[in-house]
């Protein structure tokens, strides 16, 4: 069973840039969908971005598009999610998740079609 460890949040300023890594372990990434999803305090959990099973197709939510890019290294079976130009509304924690269907062919950005979570990392950004 796959499991899976978010680091690499912090305090930042508005306008810098963090990096979170999502480490797997029990089972590789390659050709599994990834998920980062975030969660504000007092909203529901937000998919910001995903990585399709087969393509490694990329797909972003409309409030990160060009801020945020997601990857992954088959060879560290670790996921990423670059954040550039921060901004205080991306406060929250960030989960990452994956899926038990193999080579997807896409990826949606809804919690539900997740089995599978990290235990999050706080991001928080100050204005």
């Amino acid at each position: 069973q796959v499991q899976l460890v978010e680091s690499g949040g912090g305090l930042v300023q508005a306008g810098g840039s963090l990096r979170l890594s999502c480490a797997a372990s029990g089972r590789t990434f390659s050709g599994y969908t990834i998920g980062w999803f975030r969660q504000a305090p007092g909203k529901e959990r937000e998919g910001v971005s995903c990585l399709s099973g087969r393509d490694d197709d990329a797909y972003y939510a409309d409030s990160v598009k060009g801020r945020f890019t997601i990857s992954r290294d088959n060879a560290k079976n670790t996921a990423y999610l670059q954040i550039m130009n921060l901004k205080p509304e991306d406060t929250g924690v960030y989960y990452c998740a994956t899926v038990l269907n193999y080579m997807s062919r896409i990826c949606v950005l809804r919690a539900s079609e997740y089995d599978t979570w990290g235990q999050g990392t706080q991001v928080t950004v100050s204005s």
